[in-house]
């Protein structure tokens, strides 16, 4: 179910996802950066990236979700 539901799914939810993990990565990069360098201002900077990252991802769960419940109910 998991292949076919990415092959059909939308462009909006594709950048979704890709927007997602892109942050959750720079932000985990940021951080990496800021703590070997203790730049503590790089490393508290990196955290809403990563939060901007995990609130698209939620919203990622969500649009998957309502997606899957409207094919049930056909």
């Amino acid at each position: 179910m998991l292949n076919e539901f990415w092959a059909a799914a939308s462009t909006g939810y594709k950048v979704l996802v890709f927007s997602a993990m892109g942050l959750i990565a720079v932000g985990l990069i940021l951080s990496i950066a800021g703590n070997t360098s203790g730049n503590q201002g790089l490393a508290l900077a990196s955290l809403p990236v990563i939060g901007a990252g995990l609130l698209l991802h939620v919203t990622g769960l969500v649009v998957r979700g309502q997606k899957i419940r409207k094919s049930y109910k056909k």
